[in-house]
């Protein structure tokens, strides 16, 4: 090889390297990769709509393991990430969406169950998330998982979170675009509680055969609801979770839901992750924790088609009012 060659050679372009890296059986993986990086730079660049009003936002579903929380703080972390101010209030006694942004939730310290019971006011318990100023949470400690039998006599059991939520919004100063409220995987008080507090509903379904078993129980629930406490309550949305695109299986799930569902459920679907599901125990969304990888991406874009479609929900909530 001559001096000139070799100088060629060191000189290949970034393309060209690339090109000779995934080149043959690894093309796939390379694709993939250079889908990523647009679908992060599209995102960057992308216009988050501010909603005209508060968008308040139970996040649902009885079936556990279905990336509930993980929707929640993901979703939440976006759209803060994008300009938003958001609330998240922590209504799971487990309270892992409160792990996922760092915030102290152990037993005794002051959290929504201290709201719930009328100790304390949301702005008492009230913390700042440290990866995304915009971003207010109220945590949950496993003591809220009391709360059920404890307020179970008052009368306006079914409203405790309303209200507290209600005069915290109307007192702070500060103009929330959004209040995602993380429900526990059951249909007790709490989620009662949860569904009287918002305009609407948002269901993450796992892209698993069983998927649709359960949906039928939790709209059931949600129509008692509408029925008797909270008639604006609208399920905006519906978000496929751990989809496989390479599976038949994932695939059809998500045809069944948006046949049944077709102007509710999001065009995006979020991939099953390692990140997604590492994320938690770095006390981080994965919008933090891999802000490039393919689950930040897919949650930033479900986000946004959240934010895009602010208008339409609010109209279709406001002529459930009339």
């Amino acid at each position: 090889m001559t001096a000139d060659d070799h100088h060629d050679t060191m000189m290949e372009s970034p393309s060209e390297t690339l090109r000779r890296i995934f080149d043959g059986q690894s093309s796939a993986l390379g694709s993939q990769m250079a889908d990523e990086s647009s679908r992060y730079d599209a995102l960057t660049h992308a216009s988050f709509p501010k909603p005209k009003r508060t968008r308040l936002i139970a996040v649902a579903n009885q079936k556990g393991g279905v990336g509930k929380t993980t929707s929640t703080v993901n979703l939440a972390a976006a759209l803060a990430q994008h300009g938003a101010h958001v609330l998240v209030i922590d209504m799971d006694p487990q309270g892992n969406a409160s792990t996922a942004f760092a915030v102290s939730h152990s037993s005794g310290d002051r959290s929504i169950y201290d709201v719930i019971e009328g100790r304390a006011e949301i702005v008492d318990v009230i913390t700042t998330s440290a990866d995304f100023p915009s971003l207010d949470v109220v945590p949950a400690s496993i003591d809220l998982s009391g709360a059920e039998l404890e307020v179970a006599d008052l009368p306006n059991r079914n409203t405790l979170l309303k209200e507290a939520l209600d005069r915290f919004l109307e007192q702070t100063d500060t103009v929330y675009d959004y209040v995602f409220i993380d429900c526990p995987p059951s249909l007790g008080l709490l989620v009662i509680n949860a569904m009287c507090a918002v305009t609407e509903m948002l269901i993450p379904i796992q892209a698993e055969y069983y998927a649709l078993e359960g949906l039928g129980q939790l709209i059931n629930t949600i129509g008692l609801v509408q029925q008797h406490f909270n008639p604006v309550l609208l399920v905006s949305t519906m978000l496929v979770t751990m989809f496989d695109r390479r599976t038949l299986l994932s695939r059809e799930v998500y045809g069944e839901v948006k046949s049944h569902y077709p102007n509710i459920v999001l065009d995006t679907t979020v991939p099953r992750s390692v990140k997604i599901s590492e994320a938690p125990s770095f006390s981080q969304p994965v919008i933090a924790y891999d802000p490039r990888g393919i689950g930040a991406i897919a949650y930033g874009e479900a986000a946004l088609e959240i934010a895009r479609r602010s208008q339409h929900v609010l109209e279709a909530i406001d002529a459930r009012r009339k």
